[in-house]
């Protein structure tokens, strides 16, 4: 088969292969945009709900007299859940 002269042949055009290539990158970078704000708000209410845990467990230590013991690292914090309370 002879190509056509109209170039209505079937051979990929590099232009609008790299304008689509161009057009998907840029949805992939709103997308990834988009994702990274929403891990960042996120990351900031997971760092507010642990602020506010270890607040709580200071005030339920010292309501229960352990608060005099010292205070925990951060790494023994997060183990406190397993501590019994004294009566």
């Amino acid at each position: 088969m002879a190509s056509q002269p109209n170039g209505d042949h079937e051979e990929p055009h590099p232009e609008a292969d790299l304008a689509q290539a161009f057009k998907d990158l840029a949805r992939g970078e709103r997308a990834a945009s988009s994702l990274e704000q929403t891990l960042d708000k996120l990351e900031e209410r997971i760092q507010e709900l642990l602020e506010r845990a270890q607040e709580n467990q200071r005030i339920i230590d010292s309501e229960n007299g352990k608060g005099a013991q010292g205070s925990t690292t951060s790494s023994e914090e997060g183990n406190n859940d397993k501590k019994t309370t004294e009566p």
